[in-house]
């Protein structure tokens, strides 16, 4: 890849932005038109598969329109060139019945686990709507009011307690009447911190009415920074993104957007955090989601060379998980859903150019205005 100098920037940018529009899909037999490129693999059993996803598209175009602002008018168009042909997708996604729900796969017909061999041929393993793609897919759009509320009603009927309560959590979270992961009329309850800070972002974005399902959404994604528990048992926090670094990125950006009131007493716990686990860690994308946590947060860490990154730098990185045993509420099963050997790593070459754009895109704006945090 080419160098360039820090003293060029928009370079940078306009690099990253063709990395990641020249990844989008034209169309073929696993991807459709604007789709990004997904693969779900488990290394330790050596498996690999192309995946036909809209989480990564969605989330990408989020981030995009989200950094649209600080860019120069010829990347703001490619922007918007990229996040259109994503949004065309959309309606593959959405509910079987029409609903403005949305799935992490297509739902006419359900292609779940797409181009594998075993998993999609049973019903078992056919997922429900989920609050996360959902989120996204409202936040890169233009939803109405009226349906705005309507998915606020339609949260509500999926949360804990409605009609069943939690079982996977610990004790004293068992109680909070937080939002769950689906939208599954069957679906057990699950409580993802990082899905909760996307699903909030939306919820405040758009200015909804709070009820107390929210207050205990919040109250949980206080409770699990607070009590360190997202540091020492991630996966217990957070069964889609379970690491650290990934809910630090991912609560780091709710508090930046909107520092809700209920979140204030854990901004600095969660400075001090990154800025302890970035000084540790040698991985090079962990380094880059823990600088974008900080500069979100006011705090201009040591400049990583991400103009100099090449895809070798992502070999490892993954974003977004699925475990295969997180569904059973069986004790010992669940005891062993931690296991490596039962997940599922999502990967998308795209959104790692995407976060290194998102790297380039707060470190320019804070060159000016901070000094370098050692």
């Amino acid at each position: 890849m080419q160098l360039v100098s820090l003293g060029s920037m928009n370079q940078n940018f306009q690099i990253f932005i063709d990395h990641i529009e020249r990844l989008q899909s034209k169309g073929d037999q696993y991807f459709p038109v604007g789709i990004f490129p997904a693969y779900r693999e488990n290394t330790g059993i050596g498996y690999r598969r192309p995946d036909t996803t809209i989480f990564f598209s969605a989330i990408s175009a989020f981030t995009l329109q989200s950094l649209r602002s600080r860019q120069e008018e010829a990347v703001q168009f490619q922007i918007d060139k990229i996040c259109e042909r994503i949004v065309a997708n959309y309606p593959d996604f959405q509910n079987k019945d029409g609903l403005r729900t949305y799935n992490f796969w297509k739902t006419k017909p359900s292609k779940h686990f797409p181009n594998g061999y075993i998993f999609k041929r049973y019903e078992h393993f056919r997922i429900p709507d989920d609050v996360d793609d959902t989120a996204f897919v409202y936040l890169t759009t233009n939803p109405t009011r009226e349906e705005l509320l309507w998915l606020k009603n339609k949260l509500v009927l999926h949360a804990n307690g409605y009609k069943q309560w939690i079982r996977n959590t610990y004790p004293e979270y068992r109680s909070l009447k937080a939002y769950s992961t689906w939208f599954g009329k069957n679906m057990y309850i699950e409580f993802d911190v990082s899905v909760l800070c996307n699903l909030m972002y939306c919820i405040l974005k758009y200015q909804l009415p709070l009820n107390e399902h929210d207050e205990d959404s919040l109250a949980y994604i206080s409770s699990v920074i607070k009590s360190d528990r997202y540091r020492s048992v991630p996966f217990r926090c957070a069964h889609q993104y379970p690491r650290t670094e990934l809910i630090i990125y991912h609560v780091s950006r709710l508090l930046a957007a909107f520092n809700p009131e209920a979140l204030s007493d854990i901004r600095a716990k969660l400075i001090e955090d990154t800025l302890e686990i970035l000084q540790k860690t040698e991985k090079k994308m962990d380094r880059v989601i823990l600088s974008i946590s900080l500069m979100r947060l006011g705090i201009k860490p040591n400049r990583i060379p991400v103009e100099s990154f090449t895809k070798a730098d992502f070999k490892g990185f993954y974003f977004f998980i699925a475990g295969l045993l997180t569904a059973y509420e069986n004790p010992i099963l669940y005891k062993f859903s931690n296991s490596g050997l039962f997940h599922m790593h999502w990967v998308c070459e795209a959104h790692c150019w995407l976060l290194l754009f998102e790297y380039e895109t707060l470190w320019d704006s804070l060159t000016t205005q901070l000094p370098v945090h050692s």
